[in-house]
């Protein structure tokens, strides 16, 4: 056991838990080891400041420190801090910061503690649902950025976009419901006390008080109809002015039944009425109105580009550089972009290697080179050194703007009947008839009283409360045991719309293919020395791909160069060892040919060409399986913006009958899908960049691709963890389960709806029968949902 440990221990980042590559790190502290000196550095501030039973709560909780420092200077700009913190004073400054890093208790308990590290923290409070933290500090002695670095450094770096400064989208309040759930369970609870008298038999002094505990209970029923079911009422009269029956309407019209039969008794004194019955059916109504109402509040759904886009970029001035907001940029402007950043405008390239990754915005994979004068279009991430370019169109007219605000994106109205809204149409006629028709017997056969009774009575059993539990119970955890699995979707209608899909279309880039895994393949011949002497070259550049090419050599000792030249968008020219070679474009080393790839790097030794090294994204794990398990009932088509170079590896993969269409623009796609929606097909898209916003809305399911939840993603239904890329058969299987379950507790609650109805038409319900009946027949369909929920999921391999 000792020598696990110590195998652990010089293996394992003390702090974030990545494997440290060398046998030995060099970053030793206190008998632990540190995979790098920023992981070491935290460690170190957080046992000055005395915080170090951070590492209590979890088994390696940071965050590695790896990753490059991000510039945040324009933190440091009054007008950028302004439109970002929620109050300032003189004094102080409150900011809530979304912080994606937030994963558990060492996360809260750390960023609620940031005062014991910096003096200037008054307050910090976290919502761990939202990953959000809402910070009080001193703003004179300590800055907007000043803090942002503090929460960097311990490795929780806010995530600060465009739309952080516009400030939409950020609220979502459903405390209006919890007070009415409250009110109605206070009412619940009083009420059912003040009934057990009346259902197990009332003494001579408790009969004293039967119509005292009469009122109090009407007393009860009113806030819980006025207040706590005032939502139902509304939807049922919206419903039926737009002549759509929903399950709203026999809803609303159970409750009101038995509040009038309630008050009619009680002011009567000719019997106790339902006040109990009326306040648990809106208590538990509510409750399934909760359930199902709940989101991922901290995944947005619903994102538009300026998410994409950061706050500010540096402008190049005459002195020295300048952060500005991105709605100040002016045409002419110089700004510099550096390595992972965006482009934020259409701009001429004036300085430095521009490689531009496109592929988030057209779906084409291959990293762009560009030339100096060349436009680069905003949207597009630099790959490589800093580069500067010269605005020439304002951000509001580029090419980025133009694509969103295209027709394509505009937002689509889903219109998707769900099992319960089917129902709905016919429940409430069938309720009212039989009501209707028991009253009209007994009122032939010379007897008013029963028929009044016997209509109530109808309406208060038959009142569709089980029904409405059912759906919301089953669906709210089928989401549970999605998001267990890193899908997340956007509420319980996506999970039915999910079960009725019968077309499915893929993405390319990003979606099929891995943007984080990528091969590098070479085409030619090389032999042992070749490698030296490319290996000696390529590690000379700064360029992403010779990187990744002196990687894929892995070759230990290195050649002394004697000559080296690199040309900007071009290639190496280099001497050693008595050879000469080329390294780049195809003109570059061979002249013409045939192959104008942009990212085909060519290799020549004195003079004679070796071949050539291509970077292919590679396709996500278990692919082939996933669309073999779809082959069986599913249409497959592919949609991409690239170009055909991988189809036939595609076509291997994909069956006979699909279509796989390549260079499609983001109005090609949208085109696509509602061809084969006019064709009677229910489609889902899934796709991960701007050129599938449109297609992702328009399909009845837009399923967004992500390696990374937080990072921006078009709007859709659904946003799938690249990770579980290979259970999405399992999630379309286990979705259909789901809506079999709903129908099952249709069935039951139906079931036990007969058997109140058999009593209710003679008018001889009792207060006690329905309040044992209601209850039960709900406890059994949230029982039964859960518990078969959850069966489904196990035998999907879900849980």
């Amino acid at each position: 056991m000792s020598a696990y440990k110590l195998l652990e221990k010089n293996t394992i980042c003390y702090h974030c838990g990545d494997a440290i590559v060398e046998e030995t790190s060099p970053y030793q502290l206190d008998n632990h080891s540190f995979c790098c000196l920023g992981c070491q550095t935290v460690y170190q501030v957080l046992v000055q400041s005395d915080m170090q039973s951070y590492y209590r709560y979890n088994t390696h909780p940071g965050k590695s420190q790896k990753d490059a420092k991000v510039d945040l200077s324009y933190l440091d700009e009054p007008n950028i801090v302004q439109k970002l913190v929620d109050y300032q004073d003189e004094d102080r400054s409150i900011i809530t910061l979304y912080i994606p890093a937030v994963h558990c208790s060492s996360c809260i308990w750390l960023l609620e503690h940031l005062y014991k590290l910096n003096d200037a923290v008054l307050a910090s409070q976290v919502d761990f649902m939202k990953k959000q933290a809402s910070i009080t500090f001193k703003s004179r002695q300590l800055s907007l950025r000043g803090l942002v670095e503090l929460l960097t450094q311990i490795g929780y770096e806010p995530k600060i976009t465009l739309q952080d400064v516009v400030k939409q989208g950020k609220t979502i309040n459903n405390n209006q419901l919890v007070a009415k759930i409250a009110v109605a369970g206070f009412c619940f609870g009083n009420s059912m006390m003040l009934s057990f008298p009346e259902y197990f038999g009332m003494d001579a002094f408790e009969k004293n008080y039967a119509n005292f505990f009469g009122y109090m209970n009407l007393g009860f029923t009113v806030p819980t109809l006025l207040y706590s079911a005032s939502d139902y009422f509304r939807s049922a009269w919206q419903s039926v002015k737009q002549r759509q029956l929903n399950l709203d309407v026999p809803l609303a019209l159970g409750i009101f039944v038995i509040f009038l039969r309630t008050a009619v008794e009680v002011l009567s004194q000719t019997g106790p009425g339902f006040a109990d019955t009326l306040c648990s059916l809106v208590f538990f109504i509510l409750i399934g109105k909760w359930v199902q109402e709940r989101t991922y509040h901290h995944i947005s759904f619903e994102r538009d580009y300026r998410s994409y886009f950061p706050v500010a970029v540096t402008v190049v001035g005459d002195g020295a550089d300048q952060p500005v907001q991105i709605a100040d940029l002016q045409v002419g402007d110089r700004i510099r972009v550096r390595n992972n950043e965006i482009v934020p405008a259409d701009a001429i390239l004036l300085k430095g290697r521009a490689s531009i990754d496109f592929s988030f915005v057209t779906g084409e994979s291959k990293v762009m080179s560009k030339s100096l004068g060349e436009i680069v279009y905003a949207g597009g991430r630099q790959v490589g050194e800093a580069i500067e370019l010269e605005v020439v169109k304002p951000v509001s007219q580029s090419y980025l703007t133009k694509l969103w605000n295209n027709e394509s994106f505009k937002q689509y109205e889903k219109k998707f009947d769900t099992f319960i809204g089917f129902i709905s149409k016919y429940f409430t006629i069938g309720l009212v008839t039989i009501a209707l028709a028991a009253a009209t017997v007994w009122l032939v056969g010379g007897d008013p009283a029963r028929a009044w009774g016997a209509f109530t009575a109808v309406l208060i059993i038959a009142c569709p409360c089980a029904l409405a539990l059912s759906s919301p119970f089953t669906l709210s955890a089928a989401l549970s045991i999605l998001d267990r699995n890193k899908m997340y979707v956007k509420n319980t209608a996506a999970v039915e719309q999910m079960a009725a899909i019968d077309c499915i279309v893929f993405d390319k880039t990003g979606t099929i293919s891995s943007p984080k895994s990528s091969t590098m393949l070479f085409e030619g011949s090389l032999s042992a020395y070749d490698r030296k002497l490319i290996h000696a070259v390529c590690r000379h550049s700064s360029h992403p791909l010779s990187r990744e090419i002196v990687k894929w050599l892995s070759e230990d000792a290195s050649l002394e160069l004697t000559a080296f030249d690199e040309q900007v968008g071009k290639g190496i020219v280099a001497e050693l060892d008595g050879h000469k070679l080329k390294v780049g474009s195809g003109n570059f080393v061979v002249g013409s040919i045939a192959n104008q790839d942009g990212t085909a790097v060519y290799i020549s030794v004195d003079g004679d060409l070796r071949g050539f090294f291509s970077l292919e994204q590679s396709w996500r794990e278990g692919l082939s399986s996933v669309v073999h398990a779809f082959e069986e009932g599913y249409a497959l088509h592919l949609l991409s913006g690239d170009n055909e170079r991988r189809a036939d590896a595609l076509r291997v993969i994909f069956p006979q009958p699909s279509q796989l269409l390549f260079n499609q623009s983001p109005a090609d796609k949208l085109y696509r899908v509602e061809t084969w929606q006019d064709q009677g097909l229910q489609v889902c898209m899934l796709g991960d960049g701007l050129n599938d916003a449109g297609a992702l809305k328009k399909a009845d399911l837009g399923i967004a691709v992500s390696d990374d939840i937080n990072n921006f993603s078009p709007g859709c239904d659904a946003i799938l963890d690249g990770v579980s890329f290979d259970k999405l058969p399992r999630f379309f299987a286990f979705a259909k389960d789901a809506v079999k379950v709903i129908h099952m507790s249709f069935a039951i609650s139906l079931a036990y709806n007969i058997i109140g109805l058999s009593f209710a038409v003679q008018g001889t319900m009792s207060p006690l029968f329905a309040a044992i009946l209601m209850p039960i027949s709900t406890v059994t369909v949230i029982s039964f949902t859960s518990l078969a929920t959850r069966w489904f999921a196990r035998r999907n391999r879900l849980v």
